[in-house]
Protein backbone atom coordinates (compact mmCIF):
# COMPACT_ATOMS: atom_id res chain seq x y z
CA UNK A 1 0.00 0.00 0.00
CA UNK A 2 2.26 2.28 1.07
CA UNK A 3 5.76 3.29 -0.90
CA UNK A 4 8.79 3.24 1.13
CA UNK A 5 12.24 4.75 0.15
CA UNK A 6 15.59 2.52 0.70
CA UNK A 7 17.86 4.23 3.50
CA UNK A 8 21.21 4.67 2.75
CA UNK A 9 23.19 3.04 5.92
CA UNK A 10 26.48 3.36 7.03
CA UNK A 11 27.21 -0.09 8.98
CA UNK A 12 30.22 -1.16 11.30
CA UNK A 13 31.52 -3.75 8.64
CA UNK A 14 32.00 -6.35 11.26
CA UNK A 15 28.14 -6.76 12.02
CA UNK A 16 27.48 -9.51 9.23
CA UNK A 17 29.76 -8.17 6.26
CA UNK A 18 33.23 -9.05 7.05
CA UNK A 19 35.85 -10.77 9.69
CA UNK A 20 37.19 -8.06 10.73
CA UNK A 21 36.88 -7.76 14.28
CA UNK A 22 40.29 -7.27 16.31
CA UNK A 23 40.35 -11.40 16.84
CA UNK A 24 39.22 -11.58 13.44
CA UNK A 25 35.53 -12.47 13.65
CA UNK A 26 32.54 -11.62 12.03
CA UNK A 27 29.30 -11.08 13.99
CA UNK A 28 25.83 -11.78 12.92
CA UNK A 29 23.53 -8.96 14.07
CA UNK A 30 19.72 -9.88 13.57
CA UNK A 31 18.38 -6.55 13.16
CA UNK A 32 21.24 -5.93 10.13
CA UNK A 33 20.13 -9.16 8.68
CA UNK A 34 16.54 -8.13 8.58
CA UNK A 35 17.43 -4.91 7.31
CA UNK A 36 19.53 -6.22 4.28
CA UNK A 37 16.71 -6.05 1.90
CA UNK A 38 15.22 -3.06 2.67
CA UNK A 39 17.76 -0.82 3.01
CA UNK A 40 21.54 0.44 0.83
CA UNK A 41 24.55 -0.48 3.51
CA UNK A 42 27.88 0.93 3.53
CA UNK A 43 30.16 -1.06 5.48
CA UNK A 44 32.95 -0.02 7.25
CA UNK A 45 35.58 -0.86 9.40
CA UNK A 46 37.86 2.54 10.67
CA UNK A 47 39.93 0.98 12.42
CA UNK A 48 41.37 -1.62 9.35
CA UNK A 49 41.50 1.46 6.88
CA UNK A 50 43.46 3.27 8.80
CA UNK A 51 46.11 0.12 8.47
CA UNK A 52 45.56 -2.16 11.32
CA UNK A 53 45.66 -5.57 10.78
CA UNK A 54 42.79 -8.77 11.21
CA UNK A 55 43.55 -10.16 13.54
CA UNK A 56 44.97 -7.32 15.24
CA UNK A 57 45.90 -6.40 18.56
CA UNK A 58 43.39 -4.02 20.65
CA UNK A 59 43.28 -0.14 21.07
CA UNK A 60 41.74 1.82 23.66
CA UNK A 61 40.79 4.83 24.41
CA UNK A 62 43.28 6.99 27.03
CA UNK A 63 42.54 10.13 28.77
CA UNK A 64 45.37 12.82 28.19
CA UNK A 65 45.19 16.04 29.76
CA UNK A 66 41.67 17.40 28.36
CA UNK A 67 41.90 15.00 25.61
CA UNK A 68 41.45 11.82 24.63
CA UNK A 69 43.77 9.42 22.56
CA UNK A 70 43.52 6.48 20.74
CA UNK A 71 46.34 4.36 21.19
CA UNK A 72 47.48 0.81 20.75
CA UNK A 73 49.13 -0.15 24.41
CA UNK A 74 50.61 -3.46 23.12
CA UNK A 75 52.58 -1.29 20.71
CA UNK A 76 52.75 2.12 22.33
CA UNK A 77 51.63 3.54 19.01
CA UNK A 78 49.41 6.52 18.92
CA UNK A 79 47.02 6.63 16.26
CA UNK A 80 44.57 9.08 17.35
CA UNK A 81 45.37 11.63 14.19
CA UNK A 82 45.02 8.53 11.70
CA UNK A 83 41.35 8.00 13.09
CA UNK A 84 40.78 11.81 13.02
CA UNK A 85 41.94 12.58 9.24
CA UNK A 86 39.85 9.15 8.16
CA UNK A 87 36.65 10.12 9.97
CA UNK A 88 36.58 13.47 8.95
CA UNK A 89 37.33 12.38 5.54
CA UNK A 90 34.69 9.15 5.18
CA UNK A 91 32.07 11.33 6.58
CA UNK A 92 32.96 14.23 4.30
CA UNK A 93 32.61 12.32 1.08
CA UNK A 94 28.75 10.25 2.07
CA UNK A 95 26.22 11.75 -0.04
CA UNK A 96 22.54 11.46 0.68
CA UNK A 97 22.82 8.90 4.14
CA UNK A 98 20.19 8.43 6.08
CA UNK A 99 21.54 6.59 8.88
CA UNK A 100 24.10 4.82 10.70
CA UNK A 101 24.28 1.48 12.76
CA UNK A 102 27.75 1.40 14.56
CA UNK A 103 29.67 -1.26 16.95
CA UNK A 104 28.33 -0.70 20.05
CA UNK A 105 31.51 -0.30 23.00
CA UNK A 106 33.89 -0.31 20.15
CA UNK A 107 36.53 2.05 20.84
CA UNK A 108 36.45 3.50 17.15
CA UNK A 109 32.45 2.92 16.61
CA UNK A 110 31.17 2.48 19.76
CA UNK A 111 28.11 5.71 20.44
CA UNK A 112 28.04 5.41 23.94
CA UNK A 113 29.63 3.65 26.99
CA UNK A 114 33.14 3.20 25.82
CA UNK A 115 35.59 2.62 28.47
CA UNK A 116 38.25 5.42 28.55
CA UNK A 117 41.29 4.69 30.31
CA UNK A 118 43.79 6.23 32.74
CA UNK A 119 46.63 5.15 30.89
CA UNK A 120 47.71 2.76 28.11
CA UNK A 121 49.07 0.08 30.94
CA UNK A 122 46.27 -2.17 32.74
CA UNK A 123 43.59 -0.75 34.87
CA UNK A 124 40.33 0.53 35.40
CA UNK A 125 38.39 2.52 33.08
CA UNK A 126 38.22 6.71 34.54
CA UNK A 127 35.15 6.88 32.33
CA UNK A 128 33.01 6.34 29.40
CA UNK A 129 32.71 8.17 26.26
CA UNK A 130 31.97 7.87 22.70
CA UNK A 131 34.55 5.82 20.10
CA UNK A 132 36.75 8.16 18.07
CA UNK A 133 34.72 7.50 14.96
CA UNK A 134 31.61 7.79 16.07
CA UNK A 135 32.37 11.01 18.10
CA UNK A 136 33.02 12.61 14.62
CA UNK A 137 29.27 10.76 13.36
CA UNK A 138 28.25 12.20 16.19
CA UNK A 139 29.16 15.95 15.46
CA UNK A 140 28.32 15.56 11.74
CA UNK A 141 25.50 13.26 11.33
CA UNK A 142 23.31 13.29 14.97
CA UNK A 143 20.45 14.84 13.20
CA UNK A 144 20.29 11.39 11.21
CA UNK A 145 19.20 7.86 12.36
CA UNK A 146 22.25 6.99 14.96
CA UNK A 147 22.27 3.75 16.62
CA UNK A 148 24.23 0.76 18.28
CA UNK A 149 23.23 -2.56 17.18
CA UNK A 150 23.64 -3.57 20.62
CA UNK A 151 20.54 -0.81 21.87
CA UNK A 152 18.47 -2.05 18.91
CA UNK A 153 17.69 -5.29 20.48
CA UNK A 154 15.56 -2.40 22.49
CA UNK A 155 11.60 -2.37 20.95
CA UNK A 156 11.24 1.27 21.77
CA UNK A 157 14.39 2.24 20.65
CA UNK A 158 14.48 0.04 17.49
CA UNK A 159 10.54 1.85 16.89
CA UNK A 160 12.18 5.42 16.51
CA UNK A 161 15.23 4.33 14.97
CA UNK A 162 13.48 2.54 12.16
CA UNK A 163 11.15 5.45 11.85
CA UNK A 164 13.31 7.99 11.53
CA UNK A 165 15.14 6.04 9.27
CA UNK A 166 12.35 5.25 6.43
CA UNK A 167 10.72 8.43 7.27
CA UNK A 168 13.94 10.69 6.74
CA UNK A 169 15.15 8.42 3.62
CA UNK A 170 11.60 9.06 2.20
CA UNK A 171 11.62 12.94 2.95
CA UNK A 172 15.07 12.92 0.91
CA UNK A 173 13.19 11.27 -2.04
CA UNK A 174 10.38 13.94 -1.84
CA UNK A 175 13.25 16.48 -1.24
CA UNK A 176 14.84 15.70 -4.64
CA UNK A 177 11.65 15.73 -6.62
CA UNK A 178 11.35 19.49 -5.69
CA UNK A 179 7.53 19.51 -6.49
CA UNK A 180 5.67 20.65 -3.78
CA UNK A 181 2.52 18.68 -4.46
CA UNK A 182 4.30 15.73 -3.42
CA UNK A 183 6.19 17.64 0.13
CA UNK A 184 1.50 18.42 0.50
CA UNK A 185 1.32 14.72 0.28
CA UNK A 186 4.24 13.34 2.25
CA UNK A 187 2.84 16.15 5.01
CA UNK A 188 -0.42 15.07 4.28
CA UNK A 189 0.41 11.09 4.82
CA UNK A 190 2.74 12.01 8.09
CA UNK A 191 0.08 13.93 9.88
CA UNK A 192 -0.53 11.72 13.07
CA UNK A 193 3.25 10.13 13.04
CA UNK A 194 4.48 13.97 13.13
CA UNK A 195 1.60 14.63 16.14
CA UNK A 196 2.68 11.93 18.23
CA UNK A 197 6.32 13.06 17.68
CA UNK A 198 5.53 16.59 18.47
CA UNK A 199 2.58 18.32 18.14
CA UNK A 200 4.23 22.24 18.06
CA UNK A 201 6.17 20.95 15.62
CA UNK A 202 3.92 19.69 13.17
CA UNK A 203 1.86 22.56 13.40
CA UNK A 204 5.15 24.48 12.44
CA UNK A 205 5.72 21.88 9.87
CA UNK A 206 2.29 22.99 8.46
CA UNK A 207 3.18 26.48 7.94
CA UNK A 208 6.19 25.79 6.17
CA UNK A 209 4.39 23.88 3.46
CA UNK A 210 1.62 26.53 3.72
CA UNK A 211 4.41 28.81 2.19
CA UNK A 212 2.66 31.86 2.92
CA UNK A 213 5.45 33.82 2.18
CA UNK A 214 6.17 32.43 -0.98
CA UNK A 215 9.41 31.34 -0.82
CA UNK A 216 11.28 29.31 -3.44
CA UNK A 217 10.89 25.71 -3.17
CA UNK A 218 14.20 25.02 -2.17
CA UNK A 219 14.04 27.51 0.52
CA UNK A 220 11.20 25.35 1.73
CA UNK A 221 12.40 22.19 1.51
CA UNK A 222 15.65 23.28 3.53
CA UNK A 223 13.67 25.30 6.29
CA UNK A 224 10.94 21.39 6.47
CA UNK A 225 14.26 19.16 7.01
CA UNK A 226 15.60 21.02 9.36
CA UNK A 227 11.92 21.10 11.26
CA UNK A 228 12.07 17.23 10.46
CA UNK A 229 15.32 16.78 12.11
CA UNK A 230 13.93 18.69 15.14
CA UNK A 231 11.03 16.75 15.36
CA UNK A 232 12.63 13.55 15.75
CA UNK A 233 15.75 14.66 18.32
CA UNK A 234 13.11 12.44 20.70
CA UNK A 235 11.52 9.25 20.20
CA UNK A 236 7.27 9.71 20.33
CA UNK A 237 5.84 9.70 24.17
CA UNK A 238 3.14 7.25 25.31
CA UNK A 239 0.62 10.04 26.15
CA UNK A 240 1.46 11.91 22.86
CA UNK A 241 0.65 8.50 20.90
CA UNK A 242 -2.95 8.02 23.30
CA UNK A 243 -3.96 11.60 22.35
CA UNK A 244 -3.45 10.91 18.24
CA UNK A 245 -5.51 7.14 18.60
CA UNK A 246 -8.24 9.43 20.94
CA UNK A 247 -7.86 12.05 17.86
CA UNK A 248 -8.36 9.51 14.74
CA UNK A 249 -11.29 7.41 17.44
CA UNK A 250 -13.10 10.51 16.48
CA UNK A 251 -13.62 9.93 12.89
CA UNK A 252 -15.77 6.96 13.85
CA UNK A 253 -17.63 8.29 16.55
CA UNK A 254 -21.42 8.35 14.92
CA UNK A 255 -20.44 4.71 13.40
CA UNK A 256 -19.52 2.73 16.72
CA UNK A 257 -21.52 1.14 19.00
CA UNK A 258 -21.04 2.04 22.83
CA UNK A 259 -19.26 -1.53 23.25
CA UNK A 260 -17.14 -0.63 20.67
CA UNK A 261 -16.25 2.65 21.82
CA UNK A 262 -15.37 1.11 25.27
CA UNK A 263 -13.45 -1.41 24.18
CA UNK A 264 -10.91 0.82 22.29
CA UNK A 265 -10.72 2.61 25.55
CA UNK A 266 -10.07 0.03 27.24
CA UNK A 267 -7.37 -1.06 25.37
CA UNK A 268 -5.47 2.35 25.68
CA UNK A 269 -5.72 2.09 29.25
CA UNK A 270 -3.99 -0.91 29.57
CA UNK A 271 -1.54 0.82 26.45
CA UNK A 272 -0.78 3.49 29.30
CA UNK A 273 -0.20 1.14 31.89
CA UNK A 274 2.01 -0.20 29.84
CA UNK A 275 0.32 -3.87 29.78
CA UNK A 276 -0.25 -3.47 25.56
CA UNK A 277 1.70 -2.65 22.19
CA UNK A 278 0.34 0.48 20.86
CA UNK A 279 -0.07 -1.87 17.61
CA UNK A 280 -2.55 -3.63 20.02
CA UNK A 281 -4.69 -0.32 19.54
CA UNK A 282 -3.72 0.80 16.50
CA UNK A 283 -4.98 -1.86 14.34
CA UNK A 284 -8.91 -1.75 15.47
CA UNK A 285 -8.33 1.75 14.25
CA UNK A 286 -7.20 0.74 11.56
CA UNK A 287 -9.90 -1.97 11.41
CA UNK A 288 -12.82 0.89 11.30
CA UNK A 289 -10.84 2.71 8.81
CA UNK A 290 -11.04 -0.59 6.00
CA UNK A 291 -14.47 -1.00 7.61
CA UNK A 292 -15.63 2.78 6.74
CA UNK A 293 -13.42 3.58 4.25
CA UNK A 294 -12.21 6.74 5.63
CA UNK A 295 -9.38 7.27 2.74
CA UNK A 296 -7.41 10.33 4.46
CA UNK A 297 -7.01 7.71 7.56
CA UNK A 298 -5.74 5.32 5.44
CA UNK A 299 -3.30 7.23 4.46
CA UNK A 300 -1.89 7.94 7.12
CA UNK A 301 1.65 6.18 7.72
CA UNK A 302 1.29 6.12 11.29
CA UNK A 303 -0.18 2.74 11.17
CA UNK A 304 3.08 1.30 9.48
CA UNK A 305 6.10 3.65 8.96
CA UNK A 306 8.53 1.22 7.77
CA UNK A 307 8.09 -1.80 5.87
CA UNK A 308 6.14 -4.21 7.76
CA UNK A 309 8.53 -7.46 7.76
CA UNK A 310 10.73 -5.15 9.84
CA UNK A 311 8.35 -5.08 12.70
CA UNK A 312 9.53 -7.28 15.64
CA UNK A 313 8.26 -6.65 19.24
CA UNK A 314 10.54 -8.74 20.90
CA UNK A 315 12.04 -6.93 23.16
CA UNK A 316 15.83 -6.89 25.45
CA UNK A 317 15.02 -4.44 27.78
CA UNK A 318 18.24 -3.15 26.93
CA UNK A 319 19.29 0.63 26.95
CA UNK A 320 16.05 1.45 29.15
CA UNK A 321 17.85 5.28 29.93
CA UNK A 322 17.08 6.29 26.57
Amino acid sequence: MWHYAKPAVVVSECLGFSPCRYNGDQLNDEVVHKLAPFVQFIPVCPEVRIGLGTPRETIRLVQDGDRVRLVQPSTGMDITERMKEFSVSFLTQLSNVDGFILKSRSPSCGIKDVKIYRSEQKGPASGKGSGMFAKHVLQMFAHKAVEEEGRLTNFVIREHFLTKLFTLALFREVKESKSHHRLVEFHAEHKYLFMAYHQQKLKQLGNIVANRDRLPIEEVFLHYEQTLYELFARRSRRNSNINVCEHMIGYFKHELSGDEKRYVHELLEKYRAEKLPLSSVATVIRSWAIRYQNKYLLKQRYFQPYPEPLLDVTDSGKGRDY
